[in-house]
């Protein structure tokens, strides 16, 4: 009997406090620490290596990444990086395994792993977008045969080390990236926060820090330079990932193959010539980024000329100019339909904002016309230059000599 109450006392403290006797401090650092290496392994290793080549890995973190996202996540490399390769190739369209524009918020919020594990399903998927992933032994024959091994192991050792508590732990660990990767990432990441460039689709940075969720936060940044293997570039922005690859990459255990271009600029050119040419276009993003700029601080300029109006201003005016402070400096097709009555009428009472508006696009015509030859689009950046610089506006002239410095 006393055999009994003591091998029941035994299970009884094991339950409770588990093999090593944690505080909850101690669980719940534990907690974090393996939810980190799980985002760290999910963004270096599936994310920038895997799916957009952005590094090579050495064969020590790449196994290491593997072995644990199995243990983690039980997800195949091969499913997630077709799905992500298609996200990005379909991206905001119906064909989109994820996007918040065609599924809505609440379905990516709330079921966005669903959406995964469906489009996990489909050959066509995994044939089209999953080549150049691992495809060795013991990717065949255990990560993806016996995908749900690995979490099973998983549970087994937080009940063997905590106790009863570790149920809770392997339940957090479990949740982690359905609710950071398939929710806030693709979700939030696609329907709220910054954006620094105007990228085709609708992504966005949701904090500047890039930290959380291992740098994936700054989405507006990968999708504008998705094979890029940093993905802040701001000053105030921070990605500890890529602080993660320069560590391995020190250690000799990576190599960057890309990161974001950087638009140098030197000494202003009396004439924009081919090389001024090809900065802009390889710098497109940025330059564009530093001429919406522009068009805010015209449109701040504006306002406040017409604060300074005081009784005699507009109410209508105020109103379009205050639309046109926050709307104007993006695309038209970004710009909701019932604010563009505003926005035209900000126009036409602004001759300033309308020529900055019409520039811009002129502007952009240097990269997206395909048909016309270097010579001529150096001769229409330089005819762009001219203009500019003749407008009277001040910020379109200043804008034109950072161009003519771009190298």
């Amino acid at each position: 009997m006393t055999d009994l109450s003591s091998l029941f006392s035994t299970a009884i403290d094991w339950a409770a406090h588990g093999l090593l006797g944690a505080t909850l401090w101690q669980i719940v650092l534990f907690t974090l620490v393996t939810t980190h290496i799980t985002i760290a392994s999910v963004t270096i290793f599936l994310h920038r290596a895997q799916a957009h080549r952005a590094l090579d890995l050495h064969a020590i973190p790449s196994h290491f990444f593997r072995f644990w996202l199995w243990l983690t996540t039980g997800m195949v490399t091969k499913e997630w990086v077709a799905i992500h390769r298609k996200h990005h190739a379909k991206c905001e369209t119906p064909d989109d395994p994820h996007s918040p524009v065609t599924h809505g918020i609440k379905t990516v919020l709330l079921t966005g792993s669903e959406l995964y594990r469906a489009e996990a399903k489909v050959t066509e998927t995994l044939a089209k977008y999953g080549h150049h992933t691992p495809d060795d032994w013991i990717e065949k024959h255990l990560y993806t045969r016996y995908s749900a091994l690995g979490v099973s192991l998983l549970l087994i050792l937080d009940v063997l080390l905590f106790g009863a508590v570790g149920l809770t732990v392997w339940a957090v660990q479990m949740l982690w990236i359905p609710v950071t990767a398939a929710g806030i990432i693709n979700g939030l990441g696609h329907w709220w926060g910054y954006r620094n460039f105007e990228a085709v689709d609708a992504s966005t940075n949701i904090s500047p820090i890039g930290l959380i969720i291992g740098g994936e936060e700054l989405h507006n940044n990968h999708h504008t330079y998705p094979t890029s293997a940093k993905l802040s570039v701001k000053k105030y922005e921070f990605d500890i990932g890529w602080g993660y690859i320069r560590t391995l990459e020190v250690l000799g255990l990576a190599k960057v193959r890309k990161t974001p271009p950087q638009l140098v600029l030197g000494e202003v050119k009396p004439v924009a010539d081919s090389q001024t040419l090809e900065a802009i276009i390889a710098n497109r993003y940025e330059v564009m980024a530093n001429y919406a700029q522009q068009l805010r601080r015209a449109c701040a300029s504006e306002v406040a000329r017409l604060k300074a109006q005081g009784a005699a201003a507009s109410g209508n005016a105020w109103t379009n100019l205050r639309v046109a402070e926050r709307w104007l400096h993006r695309d038209a097709e970004k710009i909701p339909s019932n604010l563009r009555g505003a926005l035209d009428g900000a126009l036409q009472a602004s001759p300033a904002l309308a020529k900055l508006v019409a520039m811009r696009e002129e502007l952009r015509q240097l990269w997206t016309r395909t048909n016309v030859s270097a010579e001529q689009l150096v001769a229409d950046l330089q005819d762009w230059c001219r203009r500019a610089e003749e407008s009277g506006i001040a910020t379109l002239r200043e804008f034109s000599l950072q161009l003519r410095a771009a190298r």
